[in-house]
């Protein structure tokens, strides 16, 4: 079919493509090669299918763009100058260098109209099923007849690469049984990755997969084709029950007389002669660095129409606060991330003598809060039964039931962390996914990115270490505390009872800018008092232990402080002045101020840190004349009480390694 204005859209993704021969030419750096390929759907999606205001690009209602094929950046950000976000053509000019607003890969927070970061290939489509699903959630709980104020889609554009990855066949194949209607991946099948063509290492039916995952399939012979495009993404606006996956065929640096179609371009500048020679190809007859008049005046429109549809939206929004302005009033707070009040209700307390597993009183505090935080919604990678994460008196989010809080992601941990990255990028509502520690293993690129994107998941991580018993050493996490406390804005929270637990997640939930991982116990552990606080101060002198001036210093975490109790109980019996210092979260008790540290940990007292894990990093804690009493090999399969005394976790080794430090 043609249409009158495809001459005007092949004009202007070859503006696209020009724009990335000058800025990789210019940076002597990047990967022009997708960009040249992929200028048509991207220009498709934003000028004819997006709903999107450019001048408000965090406009609630706007249709998300996620360009899952990060490397091809360059292809995102001349989307974004020519249709009027704030993104100059000198921000172009200084492409992957330092200080600019055009990086290497995309990154949420730092280029408008970047909705999440991507590059690590396969995050950026998982991510999006997790905004389709806040979406879908949303528009469950607050449209009504004529007022459908959450009504909005989501794009992709996921390269060969992207397909490839596990993450994307975990989320598509999840998105496809929740019959997420409104996400549409655009699939880039060019048939060439960084080391040669892809049927060197692929040759399966992408589009029959994502047909077997439920998923709503098309196919365009030639992505150059404006009009074939264009029917491509309407008939998947067109398809309300399943997520669409148009497969469209492109030529990686399409244009390109002597490169195209070869791995030469995908990561690699043109060179100058190439570069001139592709752009006398493609009719570009303009200068470096300029956009043809034509081309600019249709960019100006796509801002014009955005910002009419947005205005159309505010005038549906006013009437919806006046009919129904308790749910307007709680959508704005969602949207602004801000929590209710009752969310700084007091904390339930738990008897001092008691005994319970962490993961337990977990359990108890997300009934708390869910009570009190309409937007937690989360569930486990199929361990809810052991990680004790459904939430109370809610039903399980499905096709049929979007307004459901329980997420069943199935043994998807990778997909799992990247969706709850997505519902967080999406806004109003605030995920939480569960599995067992050792797994962690399995989620870690999506949970590093939610560290770097600063955004607040919660990490149910139980089964925290050896003292989960028979499973043995493929379950019980050894170098998983001191790996993932190597993560940058990421908070690692080991509560050592249940109080801590509760003031844990507290301190969960109220942070906005990083994720927190909760790391908890399988096995019972004695309830203790925690002064109000302990938690956010990272670490604290326990009650017990609170020597004006010890000798020693036991500092432990998690299931490890009572056992750090009960030796200084036997220290100070035999006239050893002992601290015993609690410490659930090394971040925060890092940031405080050198003076409040060293009134927990005064300086030259010989120190002695317990837990049962790695004893890597440790010692900025205790000291290069300190010790620690650690698991660094692999665990057993036998009852945990059992494993924990083998691997000297007693009081009576604590004590004896205790005085050996005092005999130094």
């Amino acid at each position: 079919m043609t249409r009158p204005d495809s001459e005007l859209d092949l004009r202007a993704a070859h503006a696209i493509r020009a724009l990335t021969i000058d800025a990789t030419q210019a940076s002597g750096d990047g990967h022009p090669g997708m960009p040249m390929g992929c200028a048509p759907m991207g220009w498709a999606l934003f000028r004819h299918a997006m709903r999107h205001d450019p001048n408000e690009p965090g406009w609630w209602n706007r249709d998300r763009y996620v360009q899952s094929a990060g490397h091809g950046s360059m292809l995102q950000y001349a989307l974004l100058h020519l249709t009027g976000y704030d993104l100059t053509i000198d921000d172009l000019r200084g492409y992957r260098q330092w200080g600019s607003r055009t990086p290497g890969h995309p990154e949420h927070g730092h280029t408008p109209g970047v909705e999440t970061t991507t590059g690590p290939l396969g995050q950026g489509l998982a991510t999006a099923v997790g905004m389709a699903v806040a979406e879908a959630h949303l528009a469950a709980l607050f449209n009504r007849p004529g007022f459908e104020v959450v009504d909005h889609r989501t794009w992709v554009i996921a390269s060969d690469g992207d397909v490839m990855e596990g993450v994307t066949g975990e989320a598509s194949s999840l998105a496809g049984h929740l019959g997420l209607g409104k996400l549409t991946v655009l699939y880039d099948d060019n048939g060439i990755s960084i080391d040669g063509p892809t049927d060197i290492t692929f040759s399966e039916d992408v589009a029959a997969r994502y047909a077997a995952y439920g998923w709503h399939v098309v196919t365009v012979q030639d992505g150059d084709d404006p009009a074939a495009v264009r029917d491509a993404i309407e008939a998947a606006r067109a398809e309300t029950d399943r997520p669409s996956f148009l497969r469209i065929r492109t030529t990686i640096g399409y244009g390109s007389p002597n490169l195209a179609g070869t791995s030469k371009v995908h990561g690699a500048v043109l060179g100058a002669e190439e570069a001139a020679a592709t752009k006398r190809a493609l009719g570009v007859d303009w200068p470096e660095f300029t956009v043809p008049d034509d081309v600019a005046e249709a960019g100006r429109e796509v801002a014009r129409a955005g910002g009419e549809a947005r205005r159309a939206w505010n005038d549906v929004w006013a009437r919806y606060r006046e009919a129904h302005p308790e749910l307007a009033s709680e959508l704005e707070r969602r949207m602004a991330g801000r929590l209710p009040d009752r969310a700084d209700e007091p904390l339930p307390t738990f008897e001092a003598g008691t005994k319970v597993a962490t993961r337990k009183t977990s359990q108890a505090m997300i009934a708390h809060f869910a009570e009190r935080l309409p937007e937690l919604i989360g569930g486990s990678a199929d361990l809810a039964g052991s990680n004790h994460t459904d939430v109370p008196e809610s039903r399980s989010f499905s096709k049929a039931a979007p307004d459901g809080r329980i997420v069943h992601f199935g043994i998807r941990e990778h997909a799992m962390a990247a969706i709850a990255n997505g519902m967080a990028l999406h806004g109003g509502v605030r995920p939480f996914v569960a599995t067992f520690l050792v797994f962690a293993d399995y989620l870690r690129p999506a949970l590093r990115l939610a560290a770097l994107m600063k955004q607040p998941v919660t990490y149910v991580l139980t089964h925290d270490s050896i003292g989960l018993g028979g499973d043995g050493p493929t379950h019980q996490p050894e170098a998983h505390l001191a790996s993932l406390r190597a993560i940058p804005n990421l908070r690692v929270i080991r509560p050592a009872d249940a109080n801590e637990t509760a003031q844990a997640w507290q301190e969960a939930l109220r942070r906005d800018d990083g994720p927190t991982v909760l790391a908890l116990t399988r096995q019972g552990v004695p309830t203790l008092p925690v002064p109000e606080g302990a938690v956010a101060a990272g670490a604290y002198v326990r009650p017990e232990g609170a020597d004006a001036e010890p000798e020693l210093v036991l500092i432990a975490t998690g299931s490890e402080v009572a056992l750090c109790l009960a030796a200084r109980e036997r220290l100070e019996a035999e006239g050893v002045p002992t601290r015993v210092v609690s410490m659930p979260c090394w971040e925060t008790f890092r940031a405080r101020p050198a003076a409040e540290r060293d009134a927990v940990l005064p300086p030259g007292t010989p120190r002695l840190a317990v837990e049962a894990a790695s004893s890597f990093g440790w010692h900025e804690w205790v000291g290069a004349d300190g010790a620690v009493l650690s698991v660094d090999r692999y665990g057993a399969s036998a009852p945990g009480d059992r494993v924990m005394e083998e691997y000297g976790f007693t009081a009576e080794e604590v004590v004896r390694r205790a005085k050996a430090l005092l005999r130094r």
